[in-house]
Order: structure tokens, then C-alpha cells, then sequence
């Protein structure tokens, strides 16, 4: 996302909030339940609060929930937001390396598994969106995705009867604007938090790895873990990880935001959470197996390109039973309960 139209959009926002004052709240009284963001014990704090200017509140996940699943806010009603973020795929796009959208079209990259997404500072693969409020707008408007545009969606949702009484339980006034909109559906996406999978049940004491599982985890701390840090398994960091420019895309990443030639090639480094989920894999979905993507760091890694993450010069020396482990204690990752949790449906 350009930086101009996240400028644009908090201009058009703020104002939004001189006429809320305006509006008959009703004789229901404004009775939020607040709630707190789950921190799993261990973890960091989030670098920062992103419900600091929108306080979390049962009413506001739930509006942003049914907003998240509502198809209207696409330009044909077919592309809600989770039809490219599906729970059972740790809310990625499952088993496709770019997502349909309006008119029969296709992403142009892979959609991530959005969960923990408090604990990520920049989003995108590119690290085009400083802020989760503003995110949405980036699929909302794209012609290739929902093709749709903030004023239509508005008008879509006020005729709704539904919609006025949600959010005024949620915000404290029938009155639906873009803010309140957006605000809503940081709500719902920044409470998905992933943190129930074996790997989580062991460090809990809860659990134990069988002995393939902890030599792969071994493995991991050794060669792995200096850009999938653990909890989150990434840095949150841009790299350049040593793949071929995928010729029909020419998507030279980072770059695209920063227009500096030192960012060639580098996307965020995307946390291997959920990973037997969200395949394929990278940012354009080139790898369909984790055994592929292993494999890119044993013998694909383009060594000539500039922009090269010193860590990969020489590759990753894996031989196959390391491999084989290394994939056992991947699949540890997995968190069941998260895809399959009736809260986020």
C-alpha cells in the first residue's frame, strides 16, 4: 500500500468522527464487554499495541467477525475476506499459490496465514501496510480482488438491519463509517492468536516430542531459527532468500515499497507456524511440499543476486535424514485448535 492512501484514508477517517456526537444513540445503554488481547505466557508483548486507539470489546470482534465473512464487502458479493483467508487453512488460501478473485482473475501473491498479526509491526509480503486498520483496504480496492470501493460498502451495510444494531453495540451509536468499519475488523483479525500446537503443549511441559521431532528440533535451533525466531518462528524481517524472479510476476519485493535497490528481492520472512496448512509456499506459492522448500535451501539458492541474505552464501547444508527430521518437527507447528475453533467461524 502506498503511503499516500494510508494518509488519504485517516484524513477521511478522522473526520468521520465529528458526526458521531450527532447521532440518536437510543435509549439502549452503551454496555461494552471489554477484553483482553491472549498473550501466551512466554511470549513478548507486542512491539506495539494496535488496540491502543480501539479498545477490544466482545461486541467489536463479533461485528468484525461477520464483516470478515460477508461477501457484500466485495464488488459481486462472491470474495468475502475469508475466501482467500480460510480458518481450516490457518487462514491462508489452501492448496492454491494465488487466490481467485473479482471476475475470474488471480492474486498476484500468495495470501499468508493471518493469525498473531499483533506481534507483526509491518504487513504483506512487502511490508507495504504499517498498521492492521488500514489493511483491509488494500484487497478491498484491488480490481484483481474484491474490486470494491469504501463508499459502495458503506451503503451496502446501512441497508442491512442488522448491521445499525452491531454497531451500535459495538461503538456505541448506529453509525456506520469507514473507521468504525475497519476498526472492527482489527478487532477480529488481531485477536487470532495461534499458540495450542504440539510445539506450544511441550515448552508447556504438556507434552513431549518423539525423538525424530526433537532431533528436527535440534536442526532448527542450529540452522532455522536465526530468521524464524521462536515463539513466532520469524523476525518479522525482509530477505532476500535466494529464489529466481519469477518471470511472468517480476515481483522484486521490499523494493516496491522503499524504491531502494539494496531491498531487491526481499519479502518478509513469514513464520513457519501452521505450515502443514498453508501450503504452497513462498511468496508467489512456487512450493507445493515442505520438502521443496527445504530442498531450495540445500541446492536452489541463486548465489549470485546482490541482495542475497549473507546467512544463505554458502546454502544450508541439510543432508536427508536431517531433512526428514527437520519435517517432523514442522509438522509440531500445527495448531488444530486454532483451524478448527468455533470462535473465529
Amino acid at each position: 500500500m502506498k503511503v499516500k492512501v494510508i494518509i488519504v484514508l485517516f484524513l477521511f477517517a478522522s473526520t468521520a468522527w465529528l458526526f458521531i456526537g450527532a447521532v440518536d444513540n437510543g435509549p439502549d445503554p452503551y454496555k461494552p464487554k471489554y477484553i483482553k488481547l491472549d498473550v501466551p505466557k512466554g511470549w513478548p508483548k507486542p512491539a506495539k499495541d494496535i488496540f491502543k486507539d480501539n479498545p477490544l470489546t466482545e461486541q467489536g470482534f463479533q461485528l468484525g467477525k461477520k464483516l470478515f465473512y460477508d461477501g457484500r464487502l466485495s464488488k459481486d458479493g462472491n470474495f468475502a475476506c475469508a475466501s482467500c483467508h480460510q480458518q481450516f487453512a490457518a487462514f491462508a488460501t489452501y492448496d492454491h499459490d494465488f487466490s481467485h478473485g473479482f471476475k475470474d482473475q488471480f492474486t498476484t501473491r500468495n495470501a499468508p496465514g493471518i493469525f498473531n498479526l499483533a506481534w507483526t509491526p509491518l504487513l504483506h509480503w512487502d511490508g507495504g501496510i504499517n498498521h492492521i486498520e488500514v489493511q483491509p483496504l488494500a484487497p478491498l480496492t484491488a480490481p484483481n480482488e474484491m474490486a470494491e470501493n469504501i463508499d459502495s460498502v458503506l451503503k451496502k451495510l446501512r441497508k442491512d438491519t442488522a448491521y445499525p444494531k452491531l454497531f451500535k453495540a459495538a461503538f456505541g451509536s448506529n453509525l456506520i463509517n469507514s473507521q468504525r468499519m475497519l476498526k472492527a475488523l482489527a478487532q477480529f483479525t488481531g485477536s487470532i492468536v495461534s499458540y495450542s500446537s504440539k510445539y506450544d503443549k511441550v515448552q508447556r511441559g504438556e507434552a513431549f516430542f518423539t525423538p525424530a521431532e526433537q532431533k528436527g528440533y535440534d536442526f532448527f535451533k542450529i540452522k532455522c531459527a536465526g530468521c524464524h525466531t521462536e515463539p513466532l518462528f520469524t523476525d518479522n524481517s525482509f530477505r532476500n532468500n535466494g529464489m529466481a524472479i519469477n518471470p511472468q510476476l517480476k515481483d522484486f519485493g521490499r523494493m516496491r515499497i522503499t524504491t531502494d535497490k539494496n531491498d531487491s528481492l526481499k519479502f518478509k520472512v513469514p513464520s513457519l507456524r501452521n505450515i502443514t496448512l498453508t501450503f504452497p509456499y513462498m511468496h508467489d506459492g512456487r512450493f507445493y511440499s515442505i520438502g521443496q522448500a527445504i530442498d531450495h535451501y540445500r541446492t536452489g539458492i541463486v548465489t549470485t543476486q546482490p541482495t542475497l541474505d549473507t546467512a544463505l552464501k554458502n546454502r544450508i547444508a541439510i543432508n536427508n535424514a536431517e531433512k526428514n527430521n527437520l519435517i517432523y518437527f514442522l509438522y509440531t507447528l500445527t495448531d488444530t485448535t486454532l483451524a478448527k475453533s468455533n470462535r473465529y467461524r
